[in-house]
Protein backbone atom coordinates (compact mmCIF):
# COMPACT_ATOMS: atom_id res chain seq x y z
CA UNK A 1 0.00 0.00 0.00
CA UNK A 2 2.36 2.35 1.06
CA UNK A 3 4.87 1.71 -2.16
CA UNK A 4 1.30 2.28 -4.41
CA UNK A 5 1.05 5.55 -2.67
CA UNK A 6 4.73 6.63 -3.63
CA UNK A 7 4.31 5.79 -6.64
CA UNK A 8 1.01 7.49 -7.15
CA UNK A 9 2.91 10.45 -5.69
CA UNK A 10 5.85 10.46 -7.36
CA UNK A 11 4.55 9.68 -11.33
CA UNK A 12 5.37 13.07 -12.31
CA UNK A 13 7.89 14.53 -11.75
CA UNK A 14 8.06 17.89 -8.83
CA UNK A 15 9.14 20.82 -11.17
CA UNK A 16 6.17 19.82 -13.61
CA UNK A 17 3.72 19.49 -11.01
CA UNK A 18 4.94 22.77 -9.63
CA UNK A 19 4.57 24.46 -13.41
CA UNK A 20 1.27 22.68 -13.67
CA UNK A 21 -0.10 24.04 -10.47
CA UNK A 22 1.30 28.12 -10.89
CA UNK A 23 -0.04 28.10 -14.35
CA UNK A 24 -3.18 27.05 -13.44
CA UNK A 25 -3.94 29.53 -10.79
CA UNK A 26 -2.28 32.35 -12.72
CA UNK A 27 -4.86 31.26 -15.61
CA UNK A 28 -7.83 30.69 -13.54
CA UNK A 29 -7.22 34.08 -11.40
CA UNK A 30 -7.15 35.74 -15.41
CA UNK A 31 -10.59 34.15 -16.39
CA UNK A 32 -12.15 35.30 -12.43
CA UNK A 33 -10.92 38.78 -13.79
CA UNK A 34 -11.95 38.63 -17.15
CA UNK A 35 -15.82 37.56 -15.61
CA UNK A 36 -15.77 40.28 -13.36
CA UNK A 37 -14.10 43.15 -15.78
CA UNK A 38 -16.94 41.92 -18.36
CA UNK A 39 -19.92 42.63 -15.82
CA UNK A 40 -18.34 45.68 -14.60
CA UNK A 41 -18.05 47.17 -18.06
CA UNK A 42 -14.63 46.85 -18.83
CA UNK A 43 -15.06 44.84 -22.28
CA UNK A 44 -11.67 45.33 -24.28
CA UNK A 45 -9.56 44.63 -20.77
CA UNK A 46 -11.46 41.85 -20.31
CA UNK A 47 -10.93 40.48 -24.02
CA UNK A 48 -7.05 40.87 -23.72
CA UNK A 49 -7.52 39.12 -20.21
CA UNK A 50 -9.28 36.22 -21.98
CA UNK A 51 -6.58 35.67 -24.91
CA UNK A 52 -3.62 34.94 -22.06
CA UNK A 53 -6.41 32.77 -19.94
CA UNK A 54 -7.10 30.52 -23.33
CA UNK A 55 -3.23 30.28 -24.27
CA UNK A 56 -2.65 28.95 -20.62
CA UNK A 57 -5.09 26.67 -20.72
CA UNK A 58 -4.55 25.28 -23.69
CA UNK A 59 -0.94 24.39 -22.82
CA UNK A 60 -1.44 23.63 -18.93
CA UNK A 61 -4.35 21.62 -20.31
CA UNK A 62 -3.14 19.56 -22.75
CA UNK A 63 -0.50 18.84 -20.80
CA UNK A 64 -2.65 17.14 -17.68
CA UNK A 65 -4.60 15.64 -20.40
CA UNK A 66 -1.62 13.51 -22.09
CA UNK A 67 -0.27 11.72 -18.57
CA UNK A 68 -3.30 11.59 -16.53
CA UNK A 69 -3.32 8.42 -16.92
CA UNK A 70 0.50 7.81 -16.13
CA UNK A 71 0.28 10.41 -13.66
CA UNK A 72 -2.99 10.82 -11.98
CA UNK A 73 -1.41 13.09 -9.59
CA UNK A 74 -1.48 15.72 -12.12
CA UNK A 75 -5.56 15.79 -12.51
CA UNK A 76 -5.67 16.51 -8.95
CA UNK A 77 -2.73 19.37 -8.88
CA UNK A 78 -4.89 20.89 -11.74
CA UNK A 79 -8.04 20.51 -9.48
CA UNK A 80 -5.91 22.44 -6.61
CA UNK A 81 -4.53 25.19 -9.07
CA UNK A 82 -8.00 26.03 -10.10
CA UNK A 83 -9.33 26.08 -6.50
CA UNK A 84 -6.43 28.36 -5.42
CA UNK A 85 -6.95 30.48 -8.68
CA UNK A 86 -10.87 30.88 -8.25
CA UNK A 87 -9.44 32.23 -5.08
CA UNK A 88 -6.34 34.49 -5.56
CA UNK A 89 -8.13 35.92 -8.41
CA UNK A 90 -10.88 37.15 -6.78
CA UNK A 91 -8.50 38.81 -3.65
CA UNK A 92 -6.48 40.48 -7.03
CA UNK A 93 -10.00 41.96 -8.10
CA UNK A 94 -10.80 43.02 -4.60
CA UNK A 95 -7.02 44.82 -4.17
CA UNK A 96 -7.64 46.75 -7.70
CA UNK A 97 -11.51 48.12 -6.60
CA UNK A 98 -12.75 48.50 -10.27
CA UNK A 99 -15.81 50.51 -10.29
CA UNK A 100 -17.99 52.96 -8.67
CA UNK A 101 -19.80 52.27 -5.62
CA UNK A 102 -23.00 53.65 -4.00
CA UNK A 103 -22.49 54.13 0.12
CA UNK A 104 -25.58 55.11 1.68
CA UNK A 105 -25.61 56.30 5.49
CA UNK A 106 -27.88 56.99 7.70
CA UNK A 107 -26.87 59.59 10.39
CA UNK A 108 -27.87 61.79 13.13
CA UNK A 109 -29.17 65.17 11.68
CA UNK A 110 -26.49 67.14 14.50
CA UNK A 111 -23.50 65.31 12.61
CA UNK A 112 -24.69 65.52 9.21
CA UNK A 113 -23.14 68.49 8.38
CA UNK A 114 -19.80 68.41 9.64
CA UNK A 115 -19.78 64.78 7.87
CA UNK A 116 -20.96 66.76 4.27
CA UNK A 117 -18.45 69.05 4.87
CA UNK A 118 -15.94 66.48 5.10
CA UNK A 119 -16.88 63.80 2.22
CA UNK A 120 -17.30 67.17 -0.32
CA UNK A 121 -13.73 68.66 0.90
CA UNK A 122 -12.54 64.96 -0.44
CA UNK A 123 -14.02 65.60 -3.63
CA UNK A 124 -16.70 63.18 -2.67
CA UNK A 125 -20.37 63.17 -4.29
CA UNK A 126 -23.01 64.13 -1.76
CA UNK A 127 -26.61 63.91 -1.98
CA UNK A 128 -28.56 64.50 1.04
CA UNK A 129 -32.14 63.84 2.15
CA UNK A 130 -34.07 64.50 5.46
CA UNK A 131 -35.57 61.30 6.86
CA UNK A 132 -37.13 60.05 10.17
CA UNK A 133 -35.67 57.43 12.69
CA UNK A 134 -37.54 56.02 15.35
CA UNK A 135 -36.62 57.88 17.97
CA UNK A 136 -34.89 61.36 16.14
CA UNK A 137 -34.50 63.30 13.28
CA UNK A 138 -31.64 62.00 10.65
CA UNK A 139 -30.51 62.69 7.48
CA UNK A 140 -29.49 60.03 4.60
CA UNK A 141 -26.29 60.94 3.04
CA UNK A 142 -25.99 59.13 -0.61
CA UNK A 143 -22.05 59.09 -1.78
CA UNK A 144 -21.15 58.02 -5.17
CA UNK A 145 -17.59 57.11 -5.31
CA UNK A 146 -14.51 54.65 -6.57
CA UNK A 147 -15.14 51.40 -4.74
CA UNK A 148 -10.95 51.38 -4.03
CA UNK A 149 -11.38 53.79 -1.70
CA UNK A 150 -14.78 53.08 -0.32
CA UNK A 151 -13.38 51.81 3.16
CA UNK A 152 -11.33 55.21 3.61
CA UNK A 153 -15.08 56.75 3.61
CA UNK A 154 -16.75 54.13 5.64
CA UNK A 155 -13.79 54.89 8.51
CA UNK A 156 -14.64 58.60 8.39
CA UNK A 157 -18.24 57.88 8.37
CA UNK A 158 -17.72 55.55 11.56
CA UNK A 159 -15.01 57.93 13.18
CA UNK A 160 -18.42 61.10 12.92
CA UNK A 161 -20.80 59.00 13.94
CA UNK A 162 -20.54 55.70 15.51
CA UNK A 163 -24.08 54.73 15.40
CA UNK A 164 -24.50 55.35 11.63
CA UNK A 165 -26.31 52.93 9.44
CA UNK A 166 -23.74 52.26 6.20
CA UNK A 167 -25.19 50.21 3.25
CA UNK A 168 -22.95 49.75 0.49
CA UNK A 169 -24.03 48.99 -2.96
CA UNK A 170 -21.65 48.23 -6.20
CA UNK A 171 -23.01 50.29 -9.18
CA UNK A 172 -23.05 49.14 -12.71
CA UNK A 173 -24.34 51.72 -14.54
CA UNK A 174 -24.39 55.65 -13.05
CA UNK A 175 -25.14 58.74 -15.71
CA UNK A 176 -25.67 62.33 -14.91
CA UNK A 177 -24.93 63.87 -11.98
CA UNK A 178 -22.16 64.52 -10.14
CA UNK A 179 -19.68 61.94 -9.76
CA UNK A 180 -16.85 61.89 -7.49
CA UNK A 181 -14.11 64.15 -8.93
CA UNK A 182 -11.24 61.85 -7.77
CA UNK A 183 -10.24 60.31 -10.91
CA UNK A 184 -9.11 57.05 -11.28
CA UNK A 185 -7.90 54.80 -13.91
CA UNK A 186 -8.03 50.70 -13.93
CA UNK A 187 -4.75 50.15 -13.98
CA UNK A 188 -2.20 52.82 -13.35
Amino acid sequence: MLEYIKAFLTAAPPVELVLILISKIVEVSLGTLRTILINKGYRREGTILSFFEIILWTFVASRVIMGISDAPIKGIVYSIGFSLGIYSGSRIENFIGMGKVLIQTIISKENAEGMITLLRSRGYAVTTMEAKGRDSEKTVLMIFANRKGKEEIIRDIRTHDGTAMIITNDVSTLQGGTISSIPRKLFK
